[in-house]
């Protein structure tokens, strides 16, 4: 195993700025999924199981859905939240039973409700509740890309070492070009933030500044432009 004394922050930083792998890059019809907002996750001072990255984070997400829909694109938003009986998250909410554990997310309560900062097209945009880490396992959002044509995910949400990297290999795995654009992905702790940042640029993703992704997909025609 190679060693460093670097942290997960410069170990970022070095291949950021020293990268060693073609991009992806964009295709013809990309889709925005923007994982698991809510306000267990988003609203510091009230749950303990919130966090904040980039103070802008909402901000940058709001403007990629809406350039999104002003081309065509679909644009996802997921949540978890489950059953009062908690079965539907299956073992993995066997491990706590407090206020704060996951299976305690009640569909309907406070804590699985979005952002109110968050602008959502409840008529055109598409809601998905899942259960699990992955936004693709056992949703019917791989049915929905079809139909689309999707070829391309931009991932924005948390945790950038749960949910987020869990939904980035998924989207790899089913032949994705994946995009996570950094201000807009955050997590609990900035070692797990950063490890994974840097995971999935050499592995799984494109991991792009905002700018960077809003210039990219502003050269990508929108559903119905000319040729």
């Amino acid at each position: 195993m190679e060693q460093s004394d670097k942290t997960a922050r410069q170990l970022f930083e070095h291949v950021q700025a020293n990268p060693t792998r073609k991009r992806f890059g964009f295709g013809k019809v990309p889709a925005l999924i923007n994982i698991d907002l809510q306000k267990a996750y988003t609203c510091v001072g009230e749950f303990a199981t919130a966090y904040e990255t980039d103070p802008k984070q909402l901000d940058y997400v709001n403007q990629l859905a809406e350039v999104f829909r002003s081309k065509g694109f679909p644009v996802v938003w997921t949540y978890v939240a489950y059953m009062e009986s908690g079965e539907d998250c299956g073992v993995w909410g066997t491990r706590t039973n407090t206020p704060d554990s996951l299976q305690n997310i009640k569909v309907g309560s406070r804590r699985a409700e979005f952002d109110d900062r968050l602008v959502i097209d409840r008529k055109r945009d598409i809601i998905i509740n899942k259960r699990m880490a992955s936004t693709f396992f056992e949703t019917n959002l791989g049915s929905i890309f079809t139909y689309h044509g999707v070829d391309t995910c931009v991932v924005t949400g948390g945790s950038t070492s749960g949910c987020v990297r869990a939904t980035v290999v998924d989207s790899l795995q089913r032949s994705f070009r994946t995009i996570v654009p950094i201000e807009c992905v955050a997590d609990k702790h900035e070692s797990p933030h950063f490890a994974n940042l840097y995971d999935m640029m050499l592995k799984y993703a494109d991991v792009l500044t905002i700018s960077e992704t809003l210039d990219q997909l502003s050269k990508v025609q929108g559903k119905g432009s000319a040729a």
